[in-house]
């Protein structure tokens, strides 16, 4: 069975059988990417994973595979997949640059759902809690308070959540476009987001599908160019932060936080690599995975340790189940997980 790789309106046959991916399989050897041919350079930063020889993954604008009538500035830097014909594709920047589109058959054709018209808005990421409701977040557009877009119809309409119940940013607090996992959600009603540029990285996570949120603190170091990057849940009680500092991507300490209630309350994580991490996802209940400019982690045991296993650069990770995980980055690099 082939494994393939959607790039927005772009599918990419890659070439190999099951037998032929079986075989690239080192035994003992642990954990490793085998990478994919996607046919571009561009910069992937979103990336969702639907089965193990299927995943949507969105960057920059490049060639024929930007929507068609959109500007030549958008960069896709989020995709959400529910399966091999329906994804969300959320371009991030100032103004109309942040934008949302729809497709319904593998990316053959997009429907535009939104477009900002707040020239101080800045979308950076979203999730679904399921296949129909969903958020979006932008960076406070006034400096008080980050905004929250929700869908209930797969991603077709998109309406602003009430700031009520919205906690104030710090000044010059913002959320980091790097990987599309600044939001994350669990099944259910949880959802959380982090943040960084300001004096503290913070986690706010809310219990009703982003209609009302707290905060909580974290250790990890914060400023403008440091944060939080990637929030990972495997549970509604435990989850993993992860960031950094991206100007010193090979010299970033503090970086990993966990919590076991929730979001409440974050600890660092000593044994964590101190290096720059932009992207994070949980393979099952014990293991994650974890990718940054300058390499790959793994840990087996719920994020106390941490292995290294690829020194390749990747900007976001994202497994559809155990034995479906990917990842994807600069230059068009784009892999999938073998043990």
């Amino acid at each position: 069975m082939g494994r393939r790789v959607t790039l927005l309106l772009g599918v990419l046959a890659v070439a190999g059988t099951a037998a032929a991916l079986a075989s690239a399989r080192p035994e003992g050897s642990g954990y490793s990417w085998h990478e994919t041919p996607t046919g571009t350079t561009a910069s992937l930063r979103g990336l969702s994973a639907v089965s193990a020889t299927t995943a949507w993954a969105s960057g920059a604008t490049w060639q024929n595979v930007t929507p068609a009538g959109s500007p030549p500035t958008l960069q896709f830097r989020d995709i959400e997949a529910f399966d091999e014909d329906n994804a969300v594709a959320l371009s991030v920047g100032t103004g109309t640059d942040s934008r949302i589109y729809w497709t319904a058959d593998g990316g053959a054709h997009w429907t535009l759902a939104f477009v900002n018209t707040d020239p101080n808005a800045f979308y950076d990421c979203m999730t679904f809690f399921d296949n129909k409701r969903g958020l979006a977040l932008s960076d406070p557009p006034d400096g008080i308070k980050f905004r929250i877009l929700s869908t209930s119809d797969r991603g077709r309409t998109w309406s602003v959540v009430n700031p009520a119940g919205m906690p104030p940013a710090l000044p010059g607090e913002f959320a980091f476009a790097a990987s599309g996992q600044c939001i994350t959600s669990a099944h259910g009603h949880r959802a959380w987001f982090g943040t960084g540029g300001a004096e503290e990285a913070r986690v706010f996570r809310s219990s009703d599908r982003g209609q009302t949120w707290a905060v909580a603190s974290t250790p990890m170091n914060s400023g403008p160019t440091a944060g939080i990057f990637a929030l990972a849940f495997r549970s509604q009680q435990h989850g993993l932060a992860v960031g950094g500092d991206f100007a010193a991507p090979a010299a970033s300490p503090n970086n990993f936080a966990m919590t076991r209630d929730g979001g409440s309350f974050w600890r660092l994580i000593p044994a964590a690599p101190p290096e720059y991490r932009s992207g994070a996802t949980w393979v099952n209940g014990n293991t994650a995975i974890v990718v940054g400019p300058t390499g790959s982690d793994v840990s087996t045991n719920h994020g106390h340790t941490w292995t290294g296993f690829d020194d390749g650069s990747f900007h976001t990770v994202d497994c559809a189940n155990p034995s479906a995980c990917w990842a994807s980055g600069a230059n068009g690099r784009a892999a999938y997980l073998v043990r």
